[in-house]
């Protein structure tokens, strides 16, 4: 497939007024010295300084660069998206506009993906530049536990530098704050090759830091969405229909075990207890309410995937 461009650069900002002159004319400079073809895409994210303006005046000193801006801060998630819809290079880099990343990595994820056949490459932050307890230490544990449930093999899954083949980009959705999860929601949508390389990271320079400490909570809670909806979002009732029944059966023992072992200590004149006077009794009545709740709350489920639109789309990977 042929396309407009060598490679698409997208940048996602918030505010970023200060470093984005400098970031666009050494990304110019990369590109020139590669001779390769190039777009840069700036997504302003509701930016409340003076960075449309700026982004206004690059685009009239360099060709290269177009500019999407939104009416209010939808998050990073929105950028991403917007961007890769606009995207036409055949590499599609994403970067983040803090200057943090550097753009002398370009050429060579650019070589990875079109010469080493990988479908997306992340970048590895070895050596990050940021506060140790408020970023690095929480990011190791949240890079941990991405890797354990995903079974992704990456030591920064949150990177912003990545480089993508454009059938990838085009092939997923990014939403809510689902870009911290890009690899993994390209390995649900077919496109398993993913490649890591460790990149120079900066103190930044200008400004402050957008995201929060509630990053990392919000961030486990997308992984856990995430990580149901890729094994069981087309088949729900295989979740809620088996823990539903497995519970269910559990306390109907439980409720059968009671009652028959008080009416074989009575016929036996034994001492027993009342069956309603045992706590068990009730675990065992909860039980089989929440299993039959679980069951229809399965069975409702499927019927919902059952007419969604999106019930059988699937990524082709080719046709002959």
């Amino acid at each position: 497939m042929d396309y407009p461009k060598d490679i698409s650069i997208i940048i996602p900002l918030l505010d970023e007024a200060e470093s984005l002159p400098e970031l666009t004319e050494w990304i110019e400079r990369v590109m020139a010295a590669g001779g390769r073809s190039h777009e840069i895409i700036m997504v302003d994210d509701g930016s409340r300084d003076c960075s449309w303006d700026v982004i206004t005046d690059l685009s009239k000193k360099y060709p290269s660069v177009s500019a999407i801006r939104f009416r209010r801060n939808y998050g990073k998630s929105a950028a991403l998206y917007c961007g890769f819809k606009k995207a036409c290079g055949r590499v599609v880099i994403t970067m983040d506009a803090d200057l943090q990343d550097s753009p002398d990595e370009i050429p060579e994820l650019y070589r990875m993906i079109v010469e080493d056949g990988y479908d997306l490459v992340s970048g590895w932050k070895q050596n990050r530049q940021d506060n140790v307890l408020t970023k690095n230490l929480p990011s190791k544990l949240y890079n941990a536990t991405a890797r354990r449930i995903t079974g992704i093999k990456l030591h920064d899954m949150n990177c912003g530098l990545k480089a993508y083949r454009n059938e990838v980009v085009k092939n997923i959705e990014v939403y809510g704050e689902m870009h911290r999860y890009i690899p993994y929601l390209a390995k649900n949508a077919g496109f398993s090759n993913i490649g890591e390389k460790p990149v120079h990271h900066q103190k930044r320079k200008y400004g402050k830091s957008k995201f929060g400490m509630e990053r990392f909570v919000n961030g486990m809670l997308d992984l856990v969405s995430l990580w149901f909806l890729g094994t069981f979002g087309k088949k729900p009732m295989h979740f809620f229909g088996l823990s539903g029944i497995l519970m269910f059966l559990l306390g109907f023992l439980c409720a059968v075990w009671i009652i028959v072992e008080k009416l074989v200590n009575q016929s036996h004149g034994l001492r027993f207890r009342p069956v309603t006077d045992q706590p068990l009794f009730y675990i065992a009545l909860v039980a089989i309410l929440a299993g039959t709740m679980l069951f229809l709350a399965g069975f409702i489920c499927e019927m919902i995937s059952r007419n969604s639109s999106e019930r059988n789309h699937y990524n082709i990977r080719e046709t002959i």
